[in-house]
């Protein structure tokens, strides 16, 4: 039995599977996906393109700025020996970082605080600067004060001077960007997601008027009787124009064709059913009186031993032909539809005065009975019910070896039908049988059939050794059933083989 852990596993895996996927939902997947994908090409486009403006402009400032430290480190009028410090130089805005390199050391190092104050660097940031190349090209590099946009340019003297820029600033306009194509493209996939959702579903509505009609018309009993196939995929999604129309259009199609061959087969069947009829009606008269004429000549004429038996051999052809034309008379009357003259049934007496019928004709076999401590009574055609357990119980007694049990049960079930059961102990029906047990004048191959023959292998038409049998039992059986509204099945191995009927406490309308 599947456990809840069980179910859950397999649905997880179904759904990590693509191909059990709806189609709409593998739609709005790939146009989600399609999405964010375009969103990410413009985002990273969008990034590249702000940072390469920033650094730009950064560089500009930082030009600027270096020029700015380079001519405050130029020798004053009056002094023309002396090194001013690029630190005390105008025009340089917070943040920026000046230092003067001489002979690999760094002399002056600092940079502008909010406060307007020069704020001096770490040991560790010395070294970074130290390891700075001298050709005037910025580069970006981290300190213990920030990340930071540098330029080293040699001087006049000798020494080197470097300028930086920091880059708190560009990082914030950078983050700003990504948050910002970050929100708007999620609520643009979110928007686009749902209207995507809703006009995926709407486009695709019409498949699904489609399967449904497909749905309905797989349930529909095409096997046999009068069909009336009249469904149909609607005008509006049957248009050859567009893709959907056009399997609209292809299904009904498919559907008049199906329906043509369906009257055309009902109509055959029609006038086989009817000839049947007739044929046995008209049967029943020279069968009546070839027996009356055969029992007249054995009671007035005097014939030699082989001429008895002879003519015991005729009257007995007759009278089992006799039986084979009534059989064919009553499913044809059974496929007619006639009405069935409804009464109340006791099936617990009707099984019990059956069963007694066959103990009489066969007191060799075990009859045994299973019977409810209550009637159970229902409403159907006594005469009919009656044939078909005598079908039944008769096969078991034509078709297995003295000494078979033989169980007729009764019983009502949970949802008030009725239930009667026919178990014996015979070989069994062959497996590749089972399947067309219920077809008329069906046979099993006598090769494969053993001689102590089940009752349902002999309902089914039993060996072709067999005389007396038609393979007609088992087909009156059903359609007498199913007549009533119920079913029969079968299930057999060697040993043990059980027909179960079952039957509504009311028949249906004619």
């Amino acid at each position: 039995m599947p456990t809840l852990s069980g179910e859950i596993r397999k649905d997880r895996r179904r759904w990590l599977d693509p191909s059990t996927w709806h189609l709409r939902t593998r739609l709005v997947l790939v146009a989600m996906a399609l999405l964010v994908a375009i969103c990410g090409a413009i985002g990273l486009f969008s990034y590249a393109s702000m940072d390469s403006f920033l650094t730009k402009q950064l560089d500009d400032r930082l030009s600027q700025a270096s020029r700015l430290s380079n001519e405050a480190g130029r020798p004053r009028l009056g002094n023309p020996a002396g090194r001013p410090d690029p630190l005390e130089g105008k025009g340089q805005g917070i943040g920026t970082l000046i230092a003067r390199i001489d002979n690999g050391n760094v002399s002056t190092a600092g940079f502008l605080a909010n406060d307007a104050t020069t704020a001096s660097l770490s040991a560790e940031d010395d070294q970074v600067l130290l390891a700075l190349r001298h050709d005037a090209s910025p580069v970006d590099r981290t300190l213990s004060t920030g990340s930071y946009r540098l330029v080293a340019v040699e001087a006049q003297y000798g020494d080197v001077i470097v300028t930086g820029l920091p880059l708190d600033e560009k990082q914030n306009t950078l983050n700003s960007l990504v948050w910002t194509m970050v929100i708007v493209s999620m609520g643009g996939l979110v928007l686009i997601g749902l209207a995507g959702t809703v006009l995926i579903r709407r486009t695709m509505k019409p498949l699904e008027q489609l399967s449904e009609v497909a749905t309905q018309v797989s349930n529909m009993p095409l096997d046999a009787g009068e069909v009336a196939l009249a469904v149909r995929v609607p005008p509006s999604n049957a248009h050859p124009g567009t893709e959907v129309g056009s399997v609209g259009h292809a299904l009904n199609l498919m559907l008049d064709n199906v329906s043509k061959a369906l009257e055309a087969r009902q109509q055959s069947e029609t006038k086989v059913r009817q000839f049947v009829a007739d044929a046995s009606h008209e049967l029943r008269t020279p069968l009546t009186a070839i027996r009356g004429y055969t029992e007249l000549m054995r009671m007035t004429e005097d014939f030699t031993p082989d001429g008895k038996k002879s003519l015991a051999r005729v009257q007995s052809q007759s009278e089992r032909m006799t039986t084979l034309v009534e059989d064919l008379l009553l499913l044809a009357r059974l496929d007619e539809g006639q009405p069935l003259k409804i009464s109340d049934v006791d099936l617990t007496q009707l099984v019990v005065e059956t069963v007694s019928d066959e103990k009489v004709m066969a007191p060799d076999r075990v009859w045994q009975l299973e019977l409810p401590d209550e009637p159970v009574v229902i409403r159907g055609d006594a005469k009919q019910l009656h044939q078909v357990l005598a079908n039944l119980l008769s096969n078991a007694r034509k078709h297995t070896d003295p000494g078979t049990t033989v169980v007729t049960g009764v019983m009502r079930s949970a949802d008030g039908s009725a239930v009667v059961t026919v178990t014996d102990n015979g070989a069994g029906i062959p497996p590749e049988f089972v399947d067309r047990v219920f077809a008329r004048f069906a046979r099993a191959d006598a090769a494969r059939t053993s001689p102590a023959r089940s009752a349902s292998g002999a309902a089914a038409g039993g060996a072709a050794a067999s005389e007396g049998t038609s393979g007609l039992g088992l087909s009156i059986v059903q359609s007498i059933v199913e007549a009533h509204g119920g079913t029969v099945e079968v299930n057999s191995r060697p040993g043990r083989t059980e027909f179960a009927l079952r039957l509504p406490c009311e028949p249906p309308a004619a």
